[in-house]
């Protein structure tokens, strides 16, 4: 597979990283802005570097380019790959806004291309994990999830400066760019979501957006998440940023615990001791080598066929879950999503 890169920002690197871990994989372009930063990624991994992304493709003629660049610059993006006839794997937050990013899909679908979006948290070898105990019955019946967002990275006047600095300049930050990974976990784990209420809030004055939430979604049967999270508080982890949090699926049978170093308890209904559940995961890059795990299950499709899990066909229903959480908030009613 002949894959071009868009964008050499922050995050690219656990991109670059995954891409050349893959052996059916050649990285043959780069196209970035910040020359210095494309120069040094061009030569470790071997790969022409470029100004224009339309140049880059009409010269290298890839199969795939992966869009790592800012929301705004989405659509454009994507309507020259369409116009090329090049699949596409972008990065989210997906477009600008919920009707740039339809527009996007329908452009793709149009063009007979696959946009994907690169939603990595439900790859998350502990998302995986309590996905596979769920389908194996661990629980019975599932009554509800509950996972507390505290990542402690968001205090004082220099929150997100040396990572993601246009964080604190986002209107829209704790929803649109972090806990729409969770909405996206908790529709892989619960199945579709049929309401959503949501309360939100800023704790630090000097970012622009939310930076706290509370939300509580239903998902039929019975079935409930709720993400109580703020970016300002931390939670015990020998990294803050592994699992960002801490999580409780409970069920008629028991509960299955999620800890902040990424260990999964399960502790059975009326008795007093949770018992260690035997997995494994790699430390490695971002959130247990998730941005791999994505990587590869994008790679079996091409090679395999096997089904793609966040196509942006699909990822729009984050989205319009996103829309009726702001929208939601803003009186504090609960919003039916059919």
């Amino acid at each position: 597979m002949k894959v071009a890169i868009v964008g050499s920002g922050y995050f690219s690197q656990f991109h670059f990283d995954a891409w050349a871990r893959c052996p059916e994989v050649e990285l043959v372009g780069l196209a970035s802005f910040d020359r210095d930063t494309a120069q040094q990624m061009g030569a470790k991994y071997q790969m022409p570097v470029f100004e224009n992304a339309a140049a880059m493709c009409a010269q290298i003629k890839p199969e795939l380019l992966d869009i790592i660049t800012p929301p705004a610059s989405h659509a454009g993006l994507i309507q020259m790959a369409s116009d090329a006839g090049i699949n596409v794997v972008c990065q989210k937050p997906f477009c600008g806004t919920l009707e740039q990013a339809r527009a996007a899909s329908d452009c793709a679908d149009k063009a007979n291309i696959d946009l994907i979006v690169h939603e990595n948290f439900r790859f998350q070898p502990w998302y995986r994990e309590i996905a596979r105990q769920l389908q194996a019955g661990r629980l019975g019946k599932v009554y509800q999830i509950a996972f507390r967002l505290r990542p402690g990275d968001g205090q004082g006047p220099n929150a997100y400066l040396a990572r993601q600095p246009y964080f604190q300049k986002m209107q829209r930050f704790l929803v649109h760019e972090t806990a729409i990974h969770y909405v996206d976990v908790f529709r892989y784990l619960l199945g579709e979501a049929s309401s959503v209420w949501a309360d939100l809030s800023r704790l630090n004055p000097v970012i622009a957006g939310e930076d706290r939430c509370l939300l509580v979604m239903d998902h039929g049967e019975g079935k409930r998440a709720v993400l109580d999270g703020n970016r300002l508080s931390d939670h015990k982890a020998q990294n803050s940023r592994l699992t960002m949090g801490e999580m409780t699926v409970e069920g008629e049978l028991g509960c299955i615990f999620l800890s902040g170093d990424g260990d999964l308890y399960f502790r059975a209904h009326g008795e007093q001791e949770a018992l260690s559940i035997d997995y494994a995961f790699e430390d490695r890059g971002f959130g247990g080598d998730c941005v791999y795990h994505f990587t590869r299950h994008v790679v079996d499709h091409y090679v395999n066929g096997t089904a793609l899990e966040n196509t942006a066909r699909d990822y729009l229903r984050n989205l319009e879950i996103e829309e009726a959480i702001y929208l939601g908030a803003e009186d504090g009613q609960r919003v039916r999503l059919d």
